[in-house]
């Protein structure tokens, strides 16, 4: 049976407030985590550790320190952005359960004292966070015009126009149940997160939310969420929430599988998006389509490095999804395979549509850096802006000092007039 050398888990966050998103741009509102949000999260920790931290799981990763944490041997990423409090807390709680407490978690003093990390052992685990605006391996889809293009492309076709009329009934009915907000085929997603999360939260909505309702909101958001988060082409704009966090796949695959570096685990803490990209971009939902829509909170999928005993030296990978907290891992191949797909395989079919850096980024975007790097609307005005204040200070220096020459100026003929007299003086009174 084959070893686990290394795991990469993408996770999504765990319940939060209602979030709302632009149908339009995906620009993305507040919202907090909730303690259910953090329950679900941590629950999905413990399983992981269930599953890849004890030794007598056929899944254990080989190597790894599952009682203290070593640093060097777990990475955590989490989104920025939009939901991205709720993405960082439900970070922390998956930590939480992934390396609980330890009373051994401790540091013995010069003077023999040993102190314990505070809540009875607690282990301090990195989590790295790019600043809000600039997470494009994590939120590649905001300000981004392509993007914002293909939003458009989506709703103006046939399927999505089709699927919108046959919708009208229930869009009249939940009107009533949504206060105000607008009730079209476009603002799927926003009806969708609102009655889920008064029906989670508000007992009194709860009672009055008619039956099957949330059951069609959700089937109408998958679709919805499904379109704009695809595409048909693997390095298609639609896809581009699979292709920028791919880049963490393939680089972290190379690093698992160097021997030489400790690293074991890889938890990627994100949003929705990327899975549902994720699995066309593997061609999971060919086989499983119940796969194209929105996973549930505290989902995760799996990337199991596997190597088999000597002579075979060959990593293989095996790809594992649970959607939220009531299920078990289940096994997917991928690319049509009937099991695990050899790493090399999996790089050379995928390398190429991974977007890795901003260059590539903005290229896939249609961004084009102009003159002192501007790459849109907003940084050219405000260089303008700075240009005209520049010009015009510059402008009243040059009137001020323009005036002052102009006070002390004495015109040249009155200059050689008085130079002839002092001169002719000069002579008469030593006799030259």
């Amino acid at each position: 049976m084959p070893d686990v050398h290394g795991v990469l888990i993408i996770a999504r966050n765990g319940d939060r407030t209602e979030f709302y998103q632009d149908p339009y741009t995906y620009e993305p509102s507040y919202t907090e985590s909730t303690p259910l949000g953090a329950v679900q999260s941590h629950q999905l920790g413990c399983y992981l550790r269930s599953t890849y931290l004890n030794p007598s799981s056929p899944s254990h990763i080989q190597g790894i320190h599952a009682d203290l944490v070593q640093n060097d041997q777990v990475v955590v990423h989490a989104k920025s952005g939009g939901e991205g409090t709720s993405v960082f807390d439900s970070a922390i709680a998956v930590l939480q359960g992934l390396f609980p407490p330890n009373s051994n978690n401790l540091i013995e003093l010069a003077n023999g004292t040993k102190v314990v990390t505070p809540l009875g052992g607690y282990q301090y685990i990195p989590v790295e966070m790019a600043p809000s605006g600039v997470d494009h391996a994590l939120e590649p889809w905001t300000e981004c015009p392509a993007f914002e293009q293909h939003i458009k492309s989506v709703y103006a076709s046939e399927g999505f126009k089709e699927t919108g009329k046959s919708a009208g009934h229930f869009f009249g009915v939940v009107r009533d149940y949504v206060f105000g907000r607008p009730t079209t085929f476009e603002n799927a997603w926003n009806i969708y997160d609102f009655i889920n999360s008064q029906l989670t939260h508000n007992q009194t909505y709860a009672y009055r939310l008619p039956p099957t309702l949330i059951e069609q909101a959700h089937g109408y958001a998958n679709y919805h969420e499904n379109a704009i988060f695809s595409d048909k082409q693997t390095d298609g704009i639609g896809n581009i929430a699979g292709r920028t966090i791919l880049h963490n796949i393939l680089h972290t695959l190379q690093r698992i599988t160097f021997d030489e570096d400790p690293l074991k685990l890889l938890l990627l803490e994100t949003t929705y998006q990327p899975f549902i990209s994720l699995f066309h971009m593997l061609e999971i939902v060919k086989e499983h389509p119940q796969l194209a829509a929105i996973p549930n909170h505290a989902s995760a999928l799996a990337f199991e490095l596997l190597r088999g005993p000597p002579p075979e030296l060959r990593e293989f990978l095996r790809i594992k999804f649970k959607n939220g907290t009531n299920e078990d891992f289940q096994t997917y191949p991928i690319f049509g395979h009937k099991g695990d797909i050899a790493v090399t395989e999996f790089m050379y079919r995928l390398e190429n549509f991974a977007i890795s850096s901003q260059k590539q980024w903005e290229s896939a975007c249609g961004i084009h850096s102009g003159y002192f790097g501007i790459t849109s609307t907003s940084e050219g005005t405000n260089m303008l802006l700075a240009v005209f204040s520049i010009s015009l200070l510059f402008g009243v220096f040059a009137l001020s000092w323009f005036k002052r020459r102009q006070s002390t100026h004495v015109p040249i003929r009155e200059v050689v007039g008085r130079f002839n007299l002092r001169f002719a003086l000069f002579t008469y009174r030593y006799g030259l």
